[in-house]
């Protein structure tokens, strides 16, 4: 592998810092109080590029490749601090576009993909109150009647659910044939029988909205079944490989903001008459918030090369996502112990670096279904 970005990577990550230092600012402390969705910064991004980033330039996209988009994100976690845009955005791109990319029919993909690149938002509604890690034990079900499909059921935890324009369901149309019954639907906004339901409150990435979504004898034209029947999973699968491999890039960014705050404070604190940067204790946290930073680098680039080579590493992504995940949460709390009593602040932001970063281990499949899918590869 070549470590070294080309001169075109190099250049554009710069200017994607730039942009997110100059035009992503605000009271992110007021915002996540509030628990408001920044539209306006989300609407900057879509006419930087970044919603579109991996889309083909056919659709409006900017047609990056995988090492690109992942570059260009972690510049984008570490010039904003704004966790819960940013979760947002990724949770856009790799839950909506992809799947539309990769699976829709030409006239889905001139119909929607144009507009969720240039500020439209789109999510996929795929977690119910009964089945989380267990994705596809589904209870909506999908009926095909005529040149219809009627949906019935509800869905939880969906991220953008309040404000977007489109969501990918996924149903069961036939119930006996367990997961293989799954089946993906285009549902617009506006749907008859298709509601947004209560706001749900989280610890963190508060910025980002999300709700619980029902079905009630909604009925969806045939043209807007994605995929084909029973195929699902395929379109699951294929949003959670880029999704894995890529919604993390921003944590790298703020990793890397966090210990450079950490490496300024050490040397501005003093105690005992000296900077804390001196002490052992002290010092040692800030090489362990680079070790990790690098390590958590080499991981997640190193899937992202795969993926840029037509490959579809299952594995490398999800040890990607388990170190990453893990790794900013230890940054995060050595970041406020190395702080004390400032760190547990709001005015520091750090706590709240914290409780965004929590989230990294539960979405996208929680910690513990990555090293079972990991330990998979070894007859586990």
């Amino acid at each position: 592998m070549d470590f070294a970005w080309t001169e075109e990577q190099a250049a554009f990550r710069k200017e994607v810092l730039r942009f997110a230092k100059e035009e992503l600012k605000g009271d992110v402390i007021e915002r996540d109080r509030k628990e408001e969705f920044p539209k306006d910064l989300w609407e900057k991004c879509a006419k930087f590029g970044i919603q579109g980033l991996p889309i083909p330039t056919e659709y409006g996209g900017g047609g990056a490749d995988t090492l690109t988009t992942v570059c260009a994100l972690e510049a984008l976690g570490y010039g904003c601090a704004d966790n819960g845009l940013l979760f947002s955005i990724n949770a856009h791109m790799w839950s909506s576009e992809i799947p539309i990319w990769n699976f829709g029919t030409e006239a889905q993909k001139r119909k929607y993909l144009p507009g969720l690149v240039s500020g439209g938002i789109g999510l996929h509604a795929m977690t119910e109150p009964g089945s989380g890690s267990d994705a596809y034990s589904l209870k909506t079900r999908a009926e095909k009647k005529g040149d219809k499909y009627i949906l019935n059921g509800s869905k939880t935890f969906s991220s953008n659910a309040p404000d977007a324009d489109v969501t990918i369901v996924f149903a069961n149309l036939d119930p006996s044939r367990g997961p293989n019954g799954v089946t993906a639907f285009l549902v617009d906004k506006g749907t008859p029988g298709f509601s947004v339901g209560k706001k749900l409150h989280k610890m963190g990435l508060r910025t980002s909205p999300m709700a619980e979504l029902s079905l009630q004898d909604c009925e969806i034209p045939v043209e807007n079944l994605l995929g084909k029947e029973f195929g699902g999973q395929a379109v699951f699968t294929s949003s959670m490989e880029w999704e894995r491999i890529c919604i993390l890039a921003s944590h790298l960014g703020a990793m890397q903001r966090i210990m450079e705050t950490c490496i300024k404070y050490a040397k501005e604190r003093k105690q005992f008459g000296e900077p804390i940067g001196k002490f052992p204790a002290i010092n040692n946290k800030i090489a362990d918030m680079d070790i990790r930073l690098e390590t958590g680098r080499l991981a997640l680039y190193k899937a992202a090369w795969l993926k840029s080579q037509g490959r579809h590493p299952i594995r490398e992504a999800s040890i990607a996502k388990l170190y990453v995940s893990e790794a900013c949460i230890k940054s995060c709390l050595e970041a406020i112990q190395l702080h004390g009593g400032y760190g547990y602040m709001v005015e520091y932001e750090l706590e709240r670096e914290l409780r965004d970063a929590i989230a990294g281990t539960i979405y996208s499949g929680t910690s513990e279904v990555h090293r079972v899918i990991i330990s998979s590869y070894y007859g586990l």
